[in-house]
């Protein structure tokens, strides 16, 4: 891990801290922060990633600017974590991925949006793609199965692997034991955490975004977010089932339980972006990482195209319009995949991993 100006002034601030500790109710950066008398690189790295950015301690403290100390814990801790993607990213040649992100993931979901819609015209033809195709089975006679699958495959199995070495990377280089990583107790306690987002609670009251005042509304449109995008994994992980377990094709009735937990988690990965970016348009920047709001923004669109033509697929799936939204869908989904282990969503593995490790000390 190199040395940066970034990590010099995250030891800095916590050096501050440490000796006020009028924040150690706050969340979990400051009782782990509280077990060590000296920072090291990897200390800091795993206290910035343990930190939810709700801003309570930025506006509570007596030494932020324009104190002469200038304490900024949650500006500092967003840009160390924003070096950490880039450490952490696996293969390495990916790492500029992270630089201009919002034109890479806007370059990149168009081109393999407009790729699989340009692939079904040519392969197909135009009265597949735009006819009307109703009953089990109906999808694929635009775009087989087995396509369907071998072209989901291969970026989501990257992005896993993608995650997955990055993990262990952040996990060395704070010190963690390996066995640690997936202690049952530990790994219980920070899903919970995780789930409720508890965190972004502040010291109790919410997070004092976008502005000094004491709000939820970050934490529930993170949390529908959150749980909309497992709905709809969930929804897939049935209808997985039900085709080859029981040889059920899609699309399936209205009732059924992959389409209520589609429907459900589309809405929620489109509501909940939306509440980010409404709050998040508002935001004080002083205790962010403005540099990177582009990030932010391009990964917070790429959730609400998903769900958007996910819902038009479900609405207009007996008329002509299927074929087409099907390809432009299916693009969509392979881009949020292909583009997961270098935008935003990185930032859920590291914190899981700080917080694992958040358990393991609580335990101890």
């Amino acid at each position: 891990m190199p040395a940066t100006e970034t990590l010099e002034e995250a030891k800095r601030v916590m050096q501050i801290c440490n000796a006020c500790r009028y924040c150690e109710g706050y969340c979990a950066v400051f009782p782990a922060m509280n077990k060590r008398l000296t920072f090291s690189e990897g200390d800091v790295t795993y206290l910035a990633n343990l930190c939810h950015g709700c801003q309570g301690c930025y506006y509570a403290c007596q030494y932020a600017p324009p104190h002469e100390f200038a304490v900024n814990v949650p500006k500092v801790f967003a840009e160390l974590r924003a070096e950490t993607y880039r450490d952490y990213a696996w293969p390495g040649i990916f790492k500029g991925l992270f630089e201009g992100n919002a034109k890479w993931i806007a370059l990149i979901t168009a081109v393999l949006a407009v790729a699989v819609l340009a692939g079904v015209y040519l392969v197909q033809g135009a009265d597949v793609l735009g006819g009307v195709h109703t009953g089990p089975g109906a999808f694929y006679n635009v775009i087989p199965h087995n396509v369907i699958v071998y072209l989901a495959i291969v970026p989501f199995a990257f992005a896993g692997l993608a995650f997955l070495i990055g993990l262990l990377k952040f996990w060395r280089d704070i010190g963690a034991r390996p066995a640690d990583l997936v202690h049952p107790g530990a790994l219980a306690q920070a899903l919970k955490d995780a789930g409720q987002m508890k965190y972004m609670a502040g010291g109790g009251h919410g997070c004092n975004y976008p502005d000094d005042n004491f709000s939820m509304a970050r934490r529930h449109a993170h949390q529908m977010t959150m749980w909309g995008f497992m709905l709809c994994f969930a929804a897939t992980s049935v209808a997985t089932l039900y085709h080859y377990a029981f040889g059920w094709e899609a699309p399936y009735d209205y009732l059924s339980i992959p389409v209520i937990l589609g429907t459900l988690g589309g809405i929620g990965i489109v509501i909940g972006p939306v509440g980010l970016l409404m709050i998040k348009k508002k935001a004080d920047p002083a205790p962010q990482d403005t540099k990177r709001t582009g990030m932010d923004i391009a990964f917070l669109w790429l959730l609400i195209l998903t769900g958007v033509t996910g819902l038009a697929l479900l609405g207009l799936r007996e008329t002509s319009a299927m074929g087409t939204l099907l390809a432009v869908h299916l693009g969509i989904v392979l881009a949020m995949f292909a583009t997961f282990p270098y935008g935003k969503m990185v930032h859920a593995v590291y914190r899981l991993g700080a917080l694992i490790k958040f358990a393991h000390e609580r335990r101890e």
